[in-house]
């Protein structure tokens, strides 16, 4: 087997054009590691099964909850806790490292129109 670095630039670079994207850059043991970018009001959802962690390289995430607002800046990190109901959002524009266990639907519990049934690798 080889090991193989990854470079996350590059990997934001292959992203396609829009305002949202996701794809899996890594697999660890049964976890996903996916890159991100987004811009805009995604959808209110939670995770029942799992938590979430959104690592922002570039932009702010705000992360909003029923009862209060967290923004999350270049350099920092959010968990979600399982069950935890959130919507992601951000004026301008975030890319971020999400980890998730394998095969967690981008929207949660809730089905929509941006629910990707499968993730793409980049």
């Amino acid at each position: 087997m080889t090991v193989e670095k990854i470079n996350l630039s590059d990997k934001f670079g292959k992203l396609p054009a829009g305002d949202y994207a996701v794809r899996l850059v890594a697999k660890m043991n049964n976890y996903d590691f996916k890159i991100v970018k987004f811009k805009g009001d995604f959808i209110w959802h939670s995770h029942p099964e799992t938590d979430e962690t959104f690592i922002i390289m570039e932009g702010t995430l705000v992360m909003n909850f029923r009862e209060r607002k967290v923004e999350v800046h270049a350099g920092e990190m959010i968990v979600i806790p399982k069950g935890v109901e959130h919507k992601p959002s951000s004026e301008d524009g975030y890319r971020a490292i999400l980890i998730e266990p394998e095969g967690v639907s981008n929207t949660g519990d809730v089905r929509s129109e941006i629910t990707i049934e499968k993730i793409e690798w980049v």
